[in-house]
């Protein structure tokens, strides 16, 4: 990296805008809790339990085990290099190949957009149960009112995330207690929720954890606005794990409350699953849980903007792409040449491509970018096992997070 790049990094020259460090540990831990809730529990856990069944909550416990030791290695990497299109930058730093490096950056983005799309529609799904409207028209308004805020600025943006996150947070919280201690509870009886150690549900429960791996998808995104937090090498780190251990405890609990509350039947075949669990709430508790769920998966839909247009103004910046996308807003101080090529990419995804579709789609892309970032990391300390002022794991921490990427990304061809 060069010193011009380090001094546009932090922010020291006025001859061209650079981006503003305004992200503290609050506001990234509910960034990344808010595209990481946002974009799971509330629209994929139907598809979930439409192949583990009752175990569903096994396939999310499972796929957390396979992220965390990739989320480590994120976090040491994050403290290395903190910039944008972070996937990217470790990725080149690792093996010296700008090729791959720039390859590695664009899977990133595509998985953001993908994602998002995949968010879109479901979003869409919470919207038509409450509205009555059809899909198409509520998603170009999703899609299009969320790419205007992204280009705003990013506090407004991760500031109205993180408000977003707060409340959906909540919505979980109320479906954690009104599935477990006020409903009929019609679904799953509690002691069948433990699975047999032998059978053949356990092909079910590792299907499943591919699209529950999807649910965890949003701590990595933390590390493309690297170069717009405060203090990264200290906050990187917190903000990872803070985020993942907060997911999976909401992931599991709010998985078992919809069991136990739920016939399997009609979590399975749901578009809006959460909304079941107050099938037999009076209407009023009904309406505002929609309209939370509604808020919750548009929010996932703005943060991964955010993150795909960081990844491709990172590169652009790094001459690995061009130099358009690098373009910042002199007002925003925002990527808009990026955040309108993601909004763009985006739509036409949501209207085409159904979300199971989407979702696998993302897990695949993701999976193999984190076999290249912990490959990259086990590279970075092979060559050098001092420790700077980083954040470090042990080369164990990588080595397990390439071993379960790859196990993981297996079970999509099997």
């Amino acid at each position: 990296m060069s010193s011009e790049r380090n001094m546009i990094v932090e922010g020291e020259t006025s001859d061209a805008p650079a981006l503003r460090r305004s992200l503290t540990l609050p506001l990234l831990t509910l960034y990344g809790l808010g595209v990481t809730v946002g974009a799971g529990i509330y629209v994929l856990i139907g598809a979930t339990v439409a192949q583990a069944g009752p175990y569903a909550w096994i396939a999310f416990l499972l796929a957390a085990f396979v992220v965390g030791f990739t989320a480590f290695s994120y976090a040491e990497l994050a403290t290395r290099y903190p910039v944008s299109a972070g996937e990217s930058a470790y990725v080149e730093a690792g093996f010296g190949r700008p090729w791959l490096a720039t390859f590695v950056g664009l899977m990133v983005a595509i998985s953001g957009m993908v994602s998002a799309s995949a968010i879109a529609v479901g979003a869409s799904g919470y919207l038509g149960d409450l509205s009555g409207l059809p899909s198409p028209p509520l998603i170009v308004g999703i899609v299009g009112a969320m790419g205007l805020l992204a280009w705003w600025g990013i506090t407004q943006s991760v500031m109205a995330a993180a408000i977003v996150t707060v409340i959906e947070i909540l919505g979980l919280a109320f479906v954690i207690i009104w599935g477990i201690a006020l409903s009929e509870q019609i679904g799953v009886p509690v002691e069948n929720l433990l699975p047999p150690l032998q059978g053949g549900h356990w092909g079910g429960i590792l299907s499943a954890s591919l699209l529950a791996f999807f649910a965890f998808i949003g701590f990595e995104d933390m590390v493309n606005v690297a170069e717009e937090v405060k203090d990264p090498r200290r906050t990187m780190p917190r903000a990872i794990i803070y985020t993942l251990a907060i997911a999976t405890i909401l992931y599991i609990a709010t998985c078992v409350s919809v069991l136990v509350a739920v016939p399997m039947e009609d979590l399975a075949g749901s578009s809006a699953p959460l909304t079941l669990v107050f099938a037999d709430a009076p209407e009023v508790v009904q309406t505002g849980f929609a309209a939370i769920a509604i808020v919750a998966t548009v929010n996932g839909v703005l943060i991964q903007m955010i993150m795909s247009s960081r990844v491709l103004y990172g590169m652009a910046d790094r001459d690995q792409l061009p130099a358009c996308f690098a373009q910042l807003s002199r007002r925003t101080r925002t990527p808009g040449v990026a955040t309108a090529f993601v909004t763009a990419s985006i739509l036409c995804l949501s209207l085409f491509l159904p979300i199971e579709r989407l979702a696998e789609w993302t897990s695949q892309i993701v999976l193999g970018v984190f076999v290249c970032v912990n490959l990259s990391l086990v590279a970075l300390k092979f060559r050098s096992d001092a420790v700077g002022d980083h954040f470090s794991v042990h080369i164990l921490v990588p080595i397990c997070g390439i071993i379960f990427s790859i196990t993981l990304l297996a079970t999509t061809v099997l």
